[in-house]
């Protein structure tokens, strides 16, 4: 029930994110729908292609399709009002992030994925869908640029891999490791922590 809740939470705060993203960009209230939508179930659908999963959860079960088309609708409205509370969306991003990265790792294992490829599959499950929105923005995706983001959904991922190899308790691991997943990304956010890049790559 947690779980459901933090994972409905994190759909919220991804439709949000993709939306506010599309009304700066200027795209009309179809456009700015569908990158809510894609932000925030794009990693979802992607995990499930990837397990064999036809057609994907986030498809077949309308309450998560409705949340974040009524979240980005929402944004369209009142995107001035949601702009100023940046600090509350970043937060919200990152218990997201670390929801559907630990999430995504407990779902692989359960479809019988090795830890290895479970680990990966989470991570994508966290990162993906912001991806897709950088992409449909035409921007390059957070994910490959200095910020600390899917190094810390890695993170997580692996804890969960370490703990089902450990045989500690499933919800218990998930909840630790997605705890992780935000405190990294909150960290690196206040003390402005950023993978290293090329030197005079001109």
């Amino acid at each position: 029930m947690l779980l459901t809740a933090l994972e409905f939470l994190g759909l919220v705060a991804f439709a949000a994110s993709g939306a506010l993203a599309a009304v700066r960009a200027r795209l009309d209230v179809f456009g700015v729908v569908v990158v809510g939508l894609t932000t925030a179930l794009g990693g979802g659908v992607m995990r499930d292609v990837m397990l064999g999963i036809h057609p994907p959860t986030s498809l077949r079960n309308w309450p998560y399709l409705a949340t974040c088309a009524v979240t980005a609708l929402t944004v369209f409205v009142f995107h001035p009002q949601v702009a100023r509370l940046r600090r509350g969306m970043l937060l919200a991003d990152a218990l997201g992030l670390g929801v559907f990265a630990t999430a995504g790792t407990t779902t692989a294992l359960n479809y019988g994925a090795p830890v290895y490829a479970a680990c990966l599959i989470g991570m994508t499950s966290g990162i993906g869908g912001g991806a897709v929105r950088d992409l449909l923005l035409r921007e390059i995706p957070l994910v490959l640029r200095r910020e600390i983001y899917a190094v810390a959904a890695l993170a997580g991922a692996t804890l969960v891999g370490v703990g089902y190899v450990l045989r500690l308790p499933s919800a218990a691991t998930t909840v630790v490791a997605a705890a992780v997943v935000v405190a990294l990304r909150v960290l690196a956010l206040w003390r402005r922590w950023n993978a290293p890049v090329a030197k005079d790559a001109s």
